[in-house]
């Protein structure tokens, strides 16, 4: 039987198991893949930790490419035999074959490699909903400033690869020098140390007071109160993910006193719910890397057996660009 990684309890890197699980044929609008590349990304600690709860025992992994082996009764945008890549619910990518729903599984290009497809579904969709969908008041054109954290991970030296491609001075924030330099190789036009430097004091500096027009923050709540304080008047927090912890209670009240901000909480999954809305976002992305204007980075891969270290590595804040398991 195929090999997959699954949890029977919620914590650490540790509740993950190396078991065989069956795979049957694929029902209605459903296919199955044959993975030949899988992608590790930061829902899958939360999700692991059951901080994203999902029932018991659970498969994890939101992301893969692969080859389809057959199709469902309905499906008609994919046949057996077709190159694939996905990013969507319900977890179980971490493994050999699995069966899913084929709404959210797109054909994977040619000129794109199985490591390249899943490094980028999840990270790079998520890129380009951020910048081309969640915008702030009159939207973003060419000289704005926005404020990227994390910008020397998988979704952000994407982000910063995009930004410089719509003529955006994006202002990334990461941990480490390297990590800086990191970001500024990738098009950032600016880049904070948060762990020497206060981000928020900076950006004031380098946008002459004036502040961003949109904050992208993965980070949640150590950055949340210092993200606000970046914001120009009617500016936008962009808040998705939690990689600190959730974000606490907040007095909308202080929006108003802060310059009459807009503060939102976007996932990838709304954007995608529908076969006609991933299909669109997918081939955004597609077109961005077909053309060169953006590269996958892919700076650590994994055997599956390995994953607990990769979940290590990944919370410990110890990887750069995109992160893969290797089968």
């Amino acid at each position: 039987m195929p090999r997959a990684i699954q949890i029977a309890a919620f914590g650490g890197p540790d509740v993950m198991q190396l078991v065989d699980l069956p795979v049957g044929e694929p029902g209605p609008g459903e296919v199955r893949i044959r993975h030949h590349a899988i992608g590790l990304n930061f829902i899958d600690v939360y999700q692991r930790t059951g901080l994203y709860p999902n029932a018991l025992p659970l498969a994890l992994g939101m992301e893969a490419a692969g080859v389809v082996e057959s199709v469902g009764e309905g499906v008609t945008h994919l046949q057996a035999g077709d190159r694939v890549a996905y990013a969507s619910q319900p977890p179980g990518s971490y493994c050999e074959v699995r069966v899913m729903p084929a709404k959210c599984v797109v054909e994977l290009p040619d000129g794109i490699d199985f490591e390249t497809g899943a490094a980028m579904m999840l990270k790079g969709m998520t890129a380009a909903y951020l910048l081309h969908r969640t915008q702030p008041q009159g939207g973003l054109q060419a000289g704005d400033f926005v404020l990227f954290h994390a910008a020397a991970g998988g979704v952000g030296l994407i982000a910063c690869q995009w930004a410089r491609a719509m003529g955006l001075n994006l202002i990334a924030t990461a941990g480490s020098p390297d990590k800086c330099l990191l970001a500024l190789q990738h098009g950032a036009t600016h880049a904070i140390n948060y762990r020497s430097e206060n981000f928020t004091a900076r950006v004031r500096e380098i946008t002459e007071g004036r502040g961003v027009k949109v904050v992208y923050d993965s980070i949640g709540k150590d950055t949340f109160e210092g993200s606000l304080d970046c914001l120009a008047p009617f500016g936008l927090l962009a808040t998705y993910g939690n990689a600190s912890g959730p974000i606490p209670p907040v007095n909308l009240g202080v929006l108003g006193a802060k310059g009459s901000l807009y503060v939102t909480r976007p996932t990838l999954f709304t954007h995608i719910a529908t076969r006609e809305g991933c299909q669109a976002l997918a081939e955004e992305l597609f077109a961005m890397v077909s053309s060169g204007a953006v590269t996958i980075p892919i700076a650590q891969r994994y055997p599956l057996e390995q994953v607990a270290q990769a979940h290590r590595d990944l919370e410990a804040r110890a990887t750069t660009g995109c992160t893969i398991l290797t089968l």
